[in-house]
């Protein structure tokens, strides 16, 4: 175990390396406006903009990403129960239909559902943690539904399919010959490899997250790194937009990194490795 987590450490380190690398290469071939100051790059590390938009960024991320975890490998686990009963057909449908939706067109339908008419949550805006913490969590719940929900149908088809095909592998029909009913060696043994699998895919679930967040951000207007980006962008900031970049350099890798060690933690076989 100790040599997979050293290799896949090094590996995240070589990939922000040559990344940021090449990130930063291309964005000094942009030309810079004439009369403009440079700041220094690092210097923005520590600034109050990056820092307020990590604290709304991140929590984002983090909601939508418990969100899609939860309903996909409940929604997986609940068609995976009867396959090819009409739950399972009507499930089915709904996952494929849901993981075609762009976050940024349902962003729009939940704003007109849940702010426009019910007026449960606010449509846009950001209020700081440190000003009122609940109004800064309900400002968060429409972008992260928005970003959670797509997600959490691709990941239910994930598990549903995991969990479909761990039916008739050897291991379950062994189980179920040493005296185990069909449920409980699918708890006890089913479960676990679809979880491998679903570790297995998290990373780019993650890393899907992070991209979507970066949209979902301007549709509702908080202040996260995706809106700073853009605002940088629009302001021909090239230093902002580096430190943006590398920032977000960092969270994709890190969100790799860990869905492999994640991954890794539940595999059997690394366990073996560590053991050989």
């Amino acid at each position: 175990m100790t040599g997979f987590v050293v290799r896949a450490v090094a590996r995240f380190v070589l990939t922000v390396v040559v990344t940021a690398a090449i990130a930063l290469w291309l964005l000094g071939l942009a030309p810079t406006p004439a009369g403009s100051a440079q700041p220094d790059l690092f210097g923005n590390f520590g600034s109050a903009p990056i820092g307020a938009a990590l604290a709304v960024t991140l929590p984002l991320i983090l909601i939508a990403l418990i969100l899609s975890a939860a309903l996909g490998a409940g929604l997986g686990i609940w068609a995976a129960r009867r396959p090819g009963s009409l739950v399972d057909r009507a499930l089915r449908a709904l996952l494929r239909i849901g993981g075609a939706v762009p976050s940024f067109w349902l962003g729009t339908l939940l704003v007109l559902l849940f702010s426009a008419t019910l007026r449960w949550l606010p449509a846009g805006g950001f209020v700081p943690w440190q000003v009122n913490p609940l109004v800064a969590l309900s400002s968060l719940i429409l972008p992260a539904l928005a970003l959670a929900l797509p997600q959490a149908a691709r990941l239910g088809s994930m598990v549903r399919r995991a969990l479909v095909d761990a039916q008739t592998a050897p291991y379950l029909v062994a189980a179920e010959a040493r005296g185990l009913t069909a449920d409980a060696a699918m708890r006890r043994h089913g479960l676990r490899n679809a979880l491998l699998a679903v570790l297995g895919a998290l990373g780019p679930q993650v890393t899907t997250l992070i991209a979507g967040a970066l949209v979902v951000e301007n549709v509702f207007y908080l202040s996260g790194l995706g809106r700073l980006l853009f605002d940088a962008v629009a302001a021909r900031d090239l230093a902002s937009v580096r430190a943006a970049a590398l920032v977000l350099i960092v969270l994709l890798a890190g969100a790799v990194l860990l869905a492999r060690l994640g991954a890794g933690w539940a595999d059997p076989r690394v366990h073996a490795e560590r053991k050989a």
